[in-house]
Protein backbone atom coordinates (compact mmCIF):
# COMPACT_ATOMS: atom_id res chain seq x y z
CA UNK A 1 0.00 0.00 0.00
CA UNK A 2 3.00 2.15 0.95
CA UNK A 3 4.04 2.00 -3.03
CA UNK A 4 0.75 2.78 -4.08
CA UNK A 5 0.29 5.64 -2.18
CA UNK A 6 4.18 7.13 -3.17
CA UNK A 7 3.05 6.07 -7.09
CA UNK A 8 0.00 7.80 -6.75
CA UNK A 9 1.55 10.95 -4.68
CA UNK A 10 4.26 11.73 -6.85
CA UNK A 11 2.30 11.72 -9.89
CA UNK A 12 3.57 7.92 -11.56
CA UNK A 13 0.76 6.84 -14.23
CA UNK A 14 -0.15 3.28 -14.12
CA UNK A 15 1.00 2.73 -17.97
CA UNK A 16 4.55 3.91 -16.55
CA UNK A 17 4.77 0.93 -14.08
CA UNK A 18 3.11 -1.27 -16.49
CA UNK A 19 6.27 -0.61 -18.71
CA UNK A 20 8.26 -1.08 -15.99
CA UNK A 21 7.46 -4.82 -15.52
CA UNK A 22 9.12 -5.22 -19.13
CA UNK A 23 12.44 -4.36 -17.85
CA UNK A 24 12.57 -6.78 -15.19
CA UNK A 25 11.07 -9.35 -17.82
CA UNK A 26 14.31 -8.30 -19.46
CA UNK A 27 16.69 -8.10 -16.58
CA UNK A 28 15.37 -12.38 -16.16
CA UNK A 29 15.40 -12.89 -19.69
CA UNK A 30 19.31 -11.99 -19.77
CA UNK A 31 20.04 -13.67 -16.66
CA UNK A 32 18.32 -17.21 -17.57
CA UNK A 33 19.95 -16.20 -20.87
CA UNK A 34 23.83 -16.29 -19.44
CA UNK A 35 23.10 -18.77 -16.81
CA UNK A 36 24.81 -21.80 -18.44
CA UNK A 37 27.68 -20.19 -18.28
CA UNK A 38 26.96 -18.14 -14.95
CA UNK A 39 24.89 -20.85 -13.10
CA UNK A 40 24.30 -18.47 -10.17
CA UNK A 41 22.48 -15.82 -12.35
CA UNK A 42 20.07 -17.91 -11.52
CA UNK A 43 19.17 -16.58 -8.08
CA UNK A 44 18.57 -13.33 -10.20
CA UNK A 45 17.16 -14.61 -12.76
CA UNK A 46 13.90 -16.00 -10.01
CA UNK A 47 14.34 -13.03 -8.04
CA UNK A 48 13.05 -10.53 -11.53
CA UNK A 49 10.38 -13.22 -12.17
CA UNK A 50 8.52 -12.15 -9.31
CA UNK A 51 9.78 -8.87 -9.52
CA UNK A 52 7.83 -9.05 -12.79
CA UNK A 53 4.59 -10.74 -11.05
CA UNK A 54 4.55 -7.79 -8.59
CA UNK A 55 5.14 -4.96 -11.08
CA UNK A 56 2.19 -6.60 -12.99
CA UNK A 57 0.21 -6.26 -9.56
CA UNK A 58 0.90 -2.86 -8.66
CA UNK A 59 0.12 -0.98 -11.98
CA UNK A 60 -3.39 -2.09 -11.22
CA UNK A 61 -3.44 -0.65 -8.00
CA UNK A 62 -1.80 2.29 -8.67
CA UNK A 63 -4.67 2.44 -11.92
CA UNK A 64 -7.45 2.28 -9.37
CA UNK A 65 -5.93 4.44 -6.48
CA UNK A 66 -5.45 7.62 -8.93
CA UNK A 67 -8.56 7.07 -10.75
CA UNK A 68 -7.16 6.07 -14.18
CA UNK A 69 -8.37 3.03 -15.03
CA UNK A 70 -9.09 2.81 -18.59
CA UNK A 71 -9.79 -0.05 -21.39
CA UNK A 72 -6.35 1.54 -22.81
CA UNK A 73 -4.97 0.93 -19.61
CA UNK A 74 -6.38 -2.90 -19.92
CA UNK A 75 -4.79 -2.80 -23.30
CA UNK A 76 -1.50 -1.35 -22.36
CA UNK A 77 -1.80 -3.60 -18.48
CA UNK A 78 -1.52 -7.37 -20.84
CA UNK A 79 0.76 -6.37 -23.84
CA UNK A 80 3.75 -6.33 -21.84
CA UNK A 81 2.74 -9.38 -19.90
CA UNK A 82 2.50 -11.37 -23.32
CA UNK A 83 5.76 -9.50 -24.33
CA UNK A 84 7.11 -10.53 -21.09
CA UNK A 85 6.37 -13.86 -20.91
CA UNK A 86 7.84 -14.83 -24.09
CA UNK A 87 11.08 -13.12 -23.49
CA UNK A 88 11.42 -14.55 -20.52
CA UNK A 89 11.19 -18.53 -21.84
CA UNK A 90 12.98 -17.59 -25.02
CA UNK A 91 16.09 -16.61 -22.26
CA UNK A 92 15.73 -20.21 -20.55
CA UNK A 93 15.41 -21.50 -23.95
CA UNK A 94 18.66 -20.18 -25.04
CA UNK A 95 20.71 -20.87 -21.23
CA UNK A 96 22.22 -24.04 -22.78
CA UNK A 97 20.67 -26.05 -19.88
CA UNK A 98 17.92 -27.25 -21.52
CA UNK A 99 16.98 -28.27 -25.49
CA UNK A 100 15.72 -25.09 -26.78
CA UNK A 101 12.29 -26.13 -28.09
CA UNK A 102 11.04 -26.67 -24.75
CA UNK A 103 10.70 -22.68 -24.31
CA UNK A 104 9.51 -21.49 -27.40
CA UNK A 105 6.67 -24.16 -26.89
CA UNK A 106 5.82 -23.12 -23.29
CA UNK A 107 6.16 -19.66 -25.01
CA UNK A 108 3.76 -20.57 -27.41
CA UNK A 109 1.58 -22.03 -24.43
CA UNK A 110 1.85 -18.96 -21.98
CA UNK A 111 0.01 -16.67 -25.20
CA UNK A 112 -2.64 -19.53 -25.57
CA UNK A 113 -3.69 -19.61 -22.31
CA UNK A 114 -3.57 -15.86 -22.10
CA UNK A 115 -5.31 -15.28 -25.44
CA UNK A 116 -8.25 -18.20 -24.26
CA UNK A 117 -8.29 -15.70 -20.58
CA UNK A 118 -9.19 -12.76 -22.65
CA UNK A 119 -11.40 -14.86 -25.80
CA UNK A 120 -14.28 -15.06 -22.75
CA UNK A 121 -14.58 -11.76 -22.44
CA UNK A 122 -14.28 -10.74 -26.19
CA UNK A 123 -17.37 -12.66 -26.89
CA UNK A 124 -19.31 -11.64 -24.12
CA UNK A 125 -18.84 -14.15 -21.42
CA UNK A 126 -16.47 -13.33 -18.27
CA UNK A 127 -12.84 -12.96 -18.38
CA UNK A 128 -10.89 -15.94 -17.55
CA UNK A 129 -8.15 -16.35 -15.21
CA UNK A 130 -8.56 -20.15 -13.67
CA UNK A 131 -6.15 -23.32 -14.20
CA UNK A 132 -3.24 -24.46 -12.85
CA UNK A 133 -0.81 -23.00 -14.94
CA UNK A 134 -2.01 -18.97 -15.09
CA UNK A 135 0.60 -16.52 -15.01
CA UNK A 136 2.23 -16.94 -11.24
CA UNK A 137 2.28 -20.66 -11.21
CA UNK A 138 4.07 -20.32 -14.58
CA UNK A 139 6.64 -18.70 -12.74
CA UNK A 140 6.68 -20.67 -9.62
CA UNK A 141 7.06 -23.69 -11.71
CA UNK A 142 10.04 -22.17 -13.32
CA UNK A 143 11.50 -21.00 -9.98
CA UNK A 144 11.29 -24.81 -9.07
CA UNK A 145 13.16 -25.91 -12.02
CA UNK A 146 15.65 -22.82 -11.88
CA UNK A 147 17.04 -24.04 -8.28
CA UNK A 148 16.96 -27.36 -8.28
CA UNK A 149 19.00 -27.28 -11.46
CA UNK A 150 21.37 -24.92 -9.68
CA UNK A 151 21.33 -27.05 -6.59
CA UNK A 152 22.86 -30.21 -8.91
CA UNK A 153 25.10 -28.15 -10.86
CA UNK A 154 26.90 -26.79 -7.13
CA UNK A 155 26.69 -30.29 -5.73
CA UNK A 156 27.98 -31.52 -8.95
CA UNK A 157 25.61 -33.95 -9.59
CA UNK A 158 23.78 -34.28 -12.94
CA UNK A 159 21.22 -32.09 -14.13
CA UNK A 160 19.73 -34.21 -16.44
CA UNK A 161 16.81 -37.77 -15.90
CA UNK A 162 16.32 -40.26 -18.61
CA UNK A 163 17.78 -38.19 -21.33
CA UNK A 164 15.76 -34.71 -20.57
CA UNK A 165 17.53 -32.00 -18.01
CA UNK A 166 16.00 -30.06 -15.02
CA UNK A 167 14.27 -27.49 -17.43
CA UNK A 168 13.17 -29.81 -20.03
CA UNK A 169 10.69 -31.88 -17.53
CA UNK A 170 10.01 -28.53 -16.31
CA UNK A 171 8.86 -27.23 -19.51
CA UNK A 172 6.97 -30.36 -20.08
CA UNK A 173 4.96 -29.74 -16.58
CA UNK A 174 3.95 -25.70 -17.89
CA UNK A 175 2.95 -26.93 -21.27
CA UNK A 176 0.66 -29.68 -19.33
CA UNK A 177 -0.44 -27.41 -17.11
CA UNK A 178 -1.38 -24.93 -19.99
CA UNK A 179 -3.51 -27.83 -21.69
CA UNK A 180 -5.57 -28.27 -18.52
CA UNK A 181 -6.00 -24.21 -18.24
CA UNK A 182 -6.45 -24.01 -21.17
CA UNK A 183 -9.55 -26.99 -21.49
CA UNK A 184 -10.54 -25.17 -18.18
CA UNK A 185 -11.30 -21.94 -19.58
CA UNK A 186 -12.91 -23.01 -22.71
CA UNK A 187 -15.31 -24.78 -21.14
CA UNK A 188 -15.96 -22.32 -18.29
CA UNK A 189 -16.87 -20.02 -21.68
CA UNK A 190 -18.82 -22.28 -23.60
CA UNK A 191 -20.79 -22.71 -20.24
CA UNK A 192 -20.44 -19.03 -19.53
CA UNK A 193 -22.58 -18.30 -23.08
CA UNK A 194 -25.11 -21.41 -23.01
CA UNK A 195 -26.45 -19.92 -19.52
CA UNK A 196 -26.66 -16.77 -21.12
CA UNK A 197 -28.45 -18.00 -24.40
CA UNK A 198 -30.56 -19.48 -22.05
CA UNK A 199 -31.43 -16.48 -19.45
CA UNK A 200 -32.40 -14.49 -23.05
CA UNK A 201 -36.52 -14.47 -23.84
CA UNK A 202 -36.81 -18.03 -26.58
CA UNK A 203 -33.36 -18.81 -25.68
CA UNK A 204 -34.30 -22.45 -24.42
Amino acid sequence: ESTVRACVRWGVHADAVSYGSLLASAAAALCFWQSGNRPWLLIPAVGCCYRRLWINMLDGMVAIASGTCSPRGELLNDLPDRISDVAIFVGVAHSGLCHPLGGYWVSIFALLVAYVGTFGQAVGAQRQFGGVMSKPWRMVALHVGSWLTLGLLWSNHAIEWAGLTILDWTHLAIIAGCVQTLWLRLARILQGLERERVSRPGGS
